[in-house]
């Protein structure tokens, strides 16, 4: 494996480049020649290319950016829920090249990994470099410790992959996942903190401070789904009054609505009412956007962060209570605190699954072949 001068430099212009040789010296905080030994190594191996001239201010000849070279690795992200797997093909940025999913046929985890294998095929990508899975719960080394959705406890989901794909293959919570897409390419890219915040069957939550995804054990708890919210809000299945979850996942959401209207209706559905005007969905949809705004200001406030990454399959929701959203976090922010910057990513489960790959690409920058 390379060294880790090199791979600091790989990463950097992964995720910044193209860039200018007197940039990428500012960045990483190298003198010329340090940066000239790390890089040759990466040209050489064709990880690296330079591109034509370019003046950049500088004295002396023109400068010649270094980028990624536009092969230098094709990777497959999947995204697991309880039902369904989301996969995309990527470049080595994450950017999508083709997509595939296809439901479950069954939670074991054999079948699982079957599904994943038909749908990586299904793709077809030539000279796979990496796969990544993401899924909600705790996950250790390859290893789903526990994932409710899927009813799993201590399935090698990354070591029975690897042994049926032939390539490495990094398992990630999905959350934890959609943060480092979020970090490396997505609305964080040049953000040093951000709170992430999805919404859709679950309600998650992620932190980045300083550049770095905060990781501990109880990024997989789903913790901020207990956050309460709204004092006389519905119960959740755990017995929280006006929780996160009870007030801004897609099922609790259609469930009001559907005993409010007395016949069953989708959470999509739900928000075709709330656009038309109709009583029982608006109330309910402008309660979850309160809610929502809410858990922002919480989020924000408590982890001295100014920026939000919403997103998430139920994202939806914001574009119909934006106002009510901004109002709340407005009215709970101190007015000597930096405004809240709400950035929306709004590729639903296409960005669960892109943030998969990046876990993946994460992967592969650290093992460089030397």
């Amino acid at each position: 494996m390379v060294a880790s001068g090199e791979i600091a430099v790989a990463r950097a212009v992964l995720i910044h480049g193209p860039l200018s040789r007197t940039a990428l010296t500012t960045r990483l905080e190298l003198s010329p020649a340090s940066l000239t030994r790390l890089a040759k190594p990466l040209i050489d191996k064709g990880f690296l290319v330079e591109l034509g001239d370019v003046a950049d201010g500088s004295v002396g000849r023109p400068s010649r950016p270094l980028d990624v070279a536009p092969d230098a690795g094709r990777f497959v992200g999947v995204k697991l829920t309880g039902e369904h797997l989301y996969a995309v093909a990527t470049g080595i940025r994450a950017e999508p090249k083709a997509s595939h999913d296809q439901p479950l046929r069954s939670r074991s985890p054999d079948d699982v990994v079957s599904d994943i294998v038909r749908s990586a095929e299904a793709l077809d990508v030539t000279d796979l470099s990496g796969v990544g899975v993401s899924l909600g719960g705790f996950i250790r080394s390859g290893v789903v410790e526990s994932a409710p959705f899927l009813e799993w406890s201590g399935v090698d989901l990354g070591g029975m992959l690897s042994s049926r794909l032939g390539v490495p293959v990094t398992v990630e919570n999905d959350v934890v996942a959609l943060a480092e897409a979020e970090r490396w390419f997505g609305m964080g890219r040049n953000l040093p903190g951000f709170v992430v915040i999805t919404v859709g069957v679950g309600v998650g939550y992620g932190l980045v401070v300083d550049g770095q995804t905060v990781r501990t054990v109880d990024a997989g708890a789903g913790t901020g789904g207990h956050i309460p919210l709204a004092a006389s809000g519905p119960v959740c299945p755990d017995g929280h009054r006006g929780c996160a979850r009870a007030m801004l996942t897609s099922d609790a959401i259609a469930a009001q609505v559907s005993t409010a209207l007395q016949r069953p209706v989708t959470y999509d559905e739900v928000l075709l009412l709330a656009a038309s005007g109709k009583a029982a969905a608006s109330t309910v949809v402008e309660a979850a956007g309160d809610a929502l705004g809410r858990f922002i200001s919480l989020a924000t406030n408590l982890t001295l962060q100014s920026s939000v990454v919403l997103a998430g399959e139920g994202v939806g929701l914001y574009d119909l209570v934006a106002d009510r959203v901004r109002a709340v976090v407005d009215a709970e922010r101190d007015a000597q605190a930096e405004p809240v910057r709400i950035h929306v990513d709004r590729a639903g489960f296409g960005a669960w699954a892109r943030g998969a790959a990046v876990v993946a690409i994460q992967t592969a920058i650290t093992r460089l072949p030397a």
